[in-house]
């Protein structure tokens, strides 16, 4: 078996020829007004906007920075413009319990002009009523009323004293009030006289003044009665003259809103208010006083009762409306009650209900990130609620002592809004495994994906969208070659040289980044240089802990051999993550053989230091050990296996190839070039199978070679799986070219182990040996020998 041959520099990136942009700079280009890639998520996308049936909102998955939120944004703005705008929202007092106001809906973007309206009709009101009620045509209706009363009484109290004067008895006026008074001689009697009566004239006098008491209390009951329907007049004389005013203004307002009913009927509660509480508009001073004349209570005009808060007005929209809201707490999404404090205590009132932003996007659409919502299991749990029921409750939360006022209760608003989430795929596996109701209020999934398929048209849609960057940011334009090595850069992003990365986050800020050492030039346009320099220096600013580690290999505080054999040693690479920046380390990976009945012993695991993709992957080598040398007799051997020098946890199956190497030299004792590292995993059948990372594994290696001198003959052996995901940096494309550096792809263990040692793998044949030159016959005669030994004292032993 023929090794494979390493890797030409076509084969190790993808280079973009600017040739294929037919343009000077992205200044001439149409900026990109489509999605690109992301047709799946589109299409989800359109079907929950269109389907009027219950629960069919959307949650948007996938990962940060591929632009979800903006697309997203972008269609349901464009399809909530082809919808009708809803009705605008009020809230209103009711007058037969302040606590729960009513909630109207006014024609769309009629809201403020009503309330305006409202207003305008109270200062009216306020000025005209008094001038109505000063006017001589109401003071003469009114003296009426009064000189009607005043000959009423007069005509009883006549009569009383009529009867009084029959039994010589004077009806006199005191502080008490009147009372009779027997008379002697004309003039009223004394004690003296009284007592000098006789017993029958006393007796008679008092018969009289007891028959007179009665008289006076039915006359007295009657002047009460006549009291009261002289009130009873006067009251309807100013509801009548209040009416005539009242409803010849509000007419004016009930015209414009016909066709509202509930505007209808709130208008007619005004009206009867305002005629019942008429006294109101003529009062001086309406504010009660302490004996000091401080207020005892918040001051409070009369005449907000009749106010109309705005709670939205969708006033100069195109369309439903479109909200995102970025800070979901319970107040901004489903409103609030203000309350005012004053010497201590609070009060609150319909005028201080305000919208959050569900009512704002009610008739419309709400866009959330999903994360945010969920910090407040309270407002998840509440707007699950209100999408279920279609209504939506402004509730008052507060706590504390600001919650002692009296709280309202608003009238629910019905509710219509279509709710789009914005998350990534673990929240959405959280909420579909552990929340019942999530599926039957959340049904369909846009899944927007992180890359995409290079073809001419992405090419030139790239171009759009660098051109669209542009504007959108105030950016210099992008010449051809800048453009082709922002192309480059989204398929390093993917490790794809056939897609292109959708993460137009990170493109964007290389895109300012660009602009800016464009600008530090004083340069009109763009160029490649420019791009390179802020991917470089974009990588300078965040690589102090690569170059710290880096540092340990070039002082040897980290052995690692990049040169020479070593029997049972490979060095193998694994990426190391931090934040935005990966990059590769190599690791030393040491396998002692020798005689026992453990089979492989993985260190890491023994030391608690191993997860379990690793533990798995070291499983797999036994697998492949029995199925390639255990056919005929059973394997008798203990392996020891480590990373040197790791010092933290190791997981990932990446290294698995880089181990059985190890342990295949440490058999055969045939040693291993060290200056070729190894990536990729096995399976049980010795096939080398794909890993990630392999751009970073690659560059890591080359940089502790280069630090520590390139001998032309080191490189890296990669899984010829990986080989499209190559998008090595040009520093190492051009190593290779030069032969100062070299990429191995290989399908198998026997393809590896030659490249490894130089040594024949070997085949076996129809008895079940390898060739004894070969490196699997070298490996089968040490586990012979092991298994020969085993027996042998086996047998001394019993």
């Amino acid at each position: 078996m023929a090794a494979p041959k390493a890797l030409s520099p076509s084969e190790l990136r993808r280079i973009c020829d600017p040739a294929v942009f037919n343009f000077k700079s992205t200044a001439e280009v149409d900026p990109l007004d489509d999605v690109i890639g992301q047709e799946r998520a589109v299409r989800a996308i359109h079907l929950g906007l269109n389907m009027k049936q219950p629960g069919y909102n959307i949650f948007i998955a996938g990962q940060e920075g591929n632009g979800k939120r903006t697309i997203a944004h972008d269609i349901v703005s464009r399809h909530a413009r082809q919808q009708p705008a809803p009705d605008d929202w009020c809230m209103v007092n009711n007058f037969d319990d302040a606590f729960r106001p009513k909630a109207i809906c006014v024609p769309t973007g009629k809201a403020t002009q009503f309330s305006k309206s409202m207003a305008r009709l109270i200062r009216w009101l306020q000025i005209k009523l008094p001038r109505e009620f000063s006017t001589d045509a109401f003071k003469e209706k009114a003296q009426r009323c009064n000189d009607q009363l005043k000959t009423e009484e007069k005509k009883l109290t006549d009569q009383l004293e009529e009867q009084a004067a029959a039994h010589n008895i004077h009806m006199a006026k005191t502080a008490e009030g009147i009372r009779p008074v027997p008379l002697a001689d004309g003039k009223p009697m004394t004690h003296e006289q009284f007592g000098a009566l006789s017993s029958e004239q006393q007796a008679a006098i008092n018969q009289a003044l007891e028959t007179l008491d009665a008289e006076m209390e039915e006359v007295f009951a009657q002047i009460v009665k006549l009291r009261q329907d002289h009130q009873k007049s006067l009251q309807q004389l100013m509801q009548d003259t209040a009416l005539a005013i009242v409803s010849q203004r509000l007419d004016l307002i009930r015209s414009e809103y016909s066709d509202c009913a509930k505007i209808q009927s709130y208008l007619n509660d005004v009206q009867q208010d305002i005629i019942e509480e008429v006294e109101n508009f003529l009062s001086q001073d309406n504010h009660p006083k302490e004996e000091n004349g401080a207020p005892f209570a918040p001051p409070v005009s009369p005449f907000d009762r009749y106010k109309v808060n705005v709670l939205v007005d969708h006033r100069g929209s195109e369309g439903a409306p479109v909200v995102f809201e970025p800070n979901p707490s319970f107040q901004n999404l489903f409103g609030h009650i203000d309350k005012k404090a004053f010497m201590g205590a609070t009060t609150t009132d319909f005028t201080m209900v305000q919208a959050g932003s569900l009512l704002q996007a009610n008739g419309g659409y709400l866009i959330v990130e999903v994360e945010s919502l969920l910090m407040d299991t309270q407002v998840w749990e509440t707007l699950k609620r209100s999408l279920q029921n279609k209504h939506l409750y402004i509730q008052d939360l507060q706590r504390g002592p600001m919650a002692m006022a009296g709280s309202l209760r608003p009238e629910p608003i019905p509710m219509d809004v279509k709710v789009v989430l914005v998350g990534n795929y673990a929240t959405f596996e959280l909420l579909q495994n552990h929340d019942p109701k999530f599926n039957k209020i959340f049904k369909v999934r846009s899944d927007f994906d992180y890359e995409t398929r290079l073809t001419d048209k992405t090419l030139q849609l790239y171009a759009r969208f660098i051109a669209r960057a542009s504007r959108e940011n105030n950016l210099q334009p992008f010449s051809p070659d800048a453009v082709a090595a922002v192309v480059e850069f989204g398929a390093k992003t993917v490790s794809d040289q056939s897609k292109l990365s959708l993460r137009f986050g990170p493109i964007v800020g290389i895109l300012q980044e660009a602009d800016y050492w464009c600008r530090q030039e004083e340069g009109e346009i763009v160029t490649e240089t420019h791009v390179i320099k802020a991917l470089s220096e974009y990588r300078f600013r965040h690589d102090l802990y690569e170059e710290k580690i880096h540092a340990a290999y070039a002082e040897d505080t980290i052995l690692i051999d990049v040169k020479g054999e070593e029997v049972g040693q490979v060095n193998a690479l694994a990426v190391y993550q931090m934040g935005e920046i990966s990059f590769g380390r190599p690791s030393r990976i040491t396998a002692e053989t020798f005689m026992g009945k453990h089979g492989i012993v993985n260190i890491e695991r023994e030391a608690e230091m191993s997860g379990r993709t690793h533990d798995k992957g070291v499983m797999i080598l036994a697998g492949f050990l029995g199925r390639t040398f255990a056919q005929k007799y059973p394997l008798s051997l203990s392996i020891s296996i480590t990373f040197e020098q790791s010092y933290t946890g190791v997981d990932g199956d990446s290294a698995s190839s880089t181990e059985l190497y190890a342990i295949l030299s440490s058999l055969s004792g045939v040693p291993i070039q060290q200056g070729i590292a190894v990536t990729g995993s096995v399976n049980q059948k010795g096939r080398v199978q794909a890993i990630g990372g392999v751009n970073q594994k690659i560059e890591g290696f080359f940089e502790v070679c280069k630090t520590k001198g390139l001998t032309q003959q080191q490189g890296v052996m990669i899984p010829k799986a990986n080989v499209k995901n190559l998008m090595l940096k040009r520093e190492v494309v051009q190593a290779v070219a030069s032969g100062a550096f070299h990429i191995y792809p290989v399908e198998t263990i026997a393809e590896g182990i030659e490249i490894l040692t130089g040594v024949p793998a070997g085949t076996r044949n129809e008895k079940g040996e390898y060739a004894p030159n070969t490196v699997f016959g070298k490996v089968q005669k040490t586990l012979i020998r092991y298994l020969k030994q085993s027996l042998k004292l086996k047998a001394l032993a019993s």
